[in-house]
């Protein structure tokens, strides 16, 4: 890896996988932008127990495997013989915080290649990643208010 790994959960209602997003992702990684490392797709059922759901037929057949050896194993950093099908939910404590209950959402690594000369910038700088963030859509509206405000 050059760049920071971000998992990224996307919840959706009734989801619509046309392949639409992974597309995305392709051309993104095309211009250098970010790589998506693996995508694992995931339920809460009503008990709160988190299930793998069967990704689309048009994806690889591993898709959601290196997602899940990750998530669900954070202190074991021997390879990796999880099947996507194995999650430890009790391992799986930011997940089940950011599905709800009955919710099915998206798990995706995604490495961002852009960000390696800033990361290596800011180590050599001595500086460490205390925290990140992604505003929510209402708070980007309001930053747009406030930049708006900023420019009369």
């Amino acid at each position: 890896m050059t760049g920071p790994v971000q998992v990224l959960v996307v919840g959706f209602d009734n989801p619509t996988f046309s392949g639409e997003v992974l597309t995305e992702f392709t051309r993104l990684r095309e211009a250098g932008i970010v790589r998506l490392i693996d995508l694992l797709i995931v339920s809460r059922t009503e008990d709160g127990t988190l299930e793998t759901v069967e990704a689309p037929e048009a994806t690889a057949a591993d898709l959601g495997d290196l997602a899940a050896g990750v998530l669900s194993q954070p202190e074991d950093t021997s390879p990796v013989q999880t099947d996507a099908d194995d999650l430890d939910a009790a391992a799986m404590w930011s997940l089940a915080d950011a599905i709800p209950v009955g919710g099915t959402a998206a798990v995706a690594l995604i490495e961002h290649l852009w960000a390696d000369p800033l990361s290596v910038a800011i180590e050599r700088a001595g500086g460490t990643l205390l925290e990140e963030t992604w505003l929510a859509r209402p708070e980007v509206e309001l930053l747009d208010t406030l930049i708006a405000r900023q420019d009369r």
